[in-house]
């Protein structure tokens, strides 16, 4: 291949990216360190643009199991991103995370620590489709998903993450150790805390005092990172 051919080929490689990267919501790249700042981004628009860039999305065999794609939900500047695993049946049917009756006990659990979910929470998951069954997303589906999560936490640039459960906290941290060890501590990912806690899922399943307790503990947790990152207290 000659010279010109190869930098054809890199130009449209290149063409490739920015189009995606404008898919995104990103609309401005700056080309060195010295270069004037870019005003902020409408968080809002950003991830509607993303969440639209989405639809009819065809990347992995979840395409074939859901109805509907559940996105995202909640505030676009919000300085918690609450991150699942994927959508559920109820999820699939209202296209948004968190709906069924894992969602309400989530949005009790925030409350309990002071968290209003649409105030203060963004909440996604790692996958955006369903998975059949509700069995958990494998390797190449996560991998299909996982830029449209990274453009989600780049876009809300939260304090702090509350990743739930094992799928999303192994996921993140790329580990395999399960959540009754993760649990407990806080980690740092990406610049951002991320406090793993059980899976709402689960604590329906396992409503005993002892889960129960080690989650409000991680709630807890997840709230003084959240006040001491943020300056608020309430």
């Amino acid at each position: 291949m000659g010279d010109r051919e190869e930098l054809a080929d890199a130009l449209r490689d290149l063409a490739g990216t920015l189009r995606h990267h404008r898919d995104l919501g990103v609309i401005e790249v700056p080309m060195s360190a010295a270069a004037a700042p870019t005003p902020p981004i409408d968080t809002a628009k950003a991830l509607a643009a993303q969440e639209a860039a989405l639809q009819g999305c065809t990347l992995c065999k979840l395409c074939q199991s859901r109805t509907n794609i559940a996105f995202g939900s909640g505030n676009p500047r919000a300085g918690l991103m609450v991150v699942g695993e994927g959508p559920g049946e109820e999820e699939d049917r209202q296209a948004k995370p968190f709906v069924g009756r894992a969602g309400q006990l989530l949005t009790r659990m925030l409350e309990s620590v002071g968290f209003d979910r649409e105030r203060d929470a963004y909440i996604a998951n790692v996958v955006k489709c369903r998975p059949e069954r509700n069995r958990n997303p494998e390797p190449d589906e996560v991998a299909a998903c996982n830029p449209f999560l990274m453009a989600q936490l780049d876009t809300v640039r939260p304090a702090v993450i509350l990743a739930l459960g094992n799928f999303a906290t192994q996921t993140l941290l790329g580990t395999r150790e399960g959540i009754s060890k993760l649990r407990g501590r806080a980690y740092e990912y990406r610049s951002i805390i991320l406090v793993p806690t059980f899976h709402p899922a689960f604590l329906l399943r396992n409503p005993g005092p002892e889960y129960r307790r080690m989650a409000w503990d991680d709630l807890k947790l997840a709230k003084r990172e959240f006040d001491r990152l943020t300056g608020t207290k309430r």
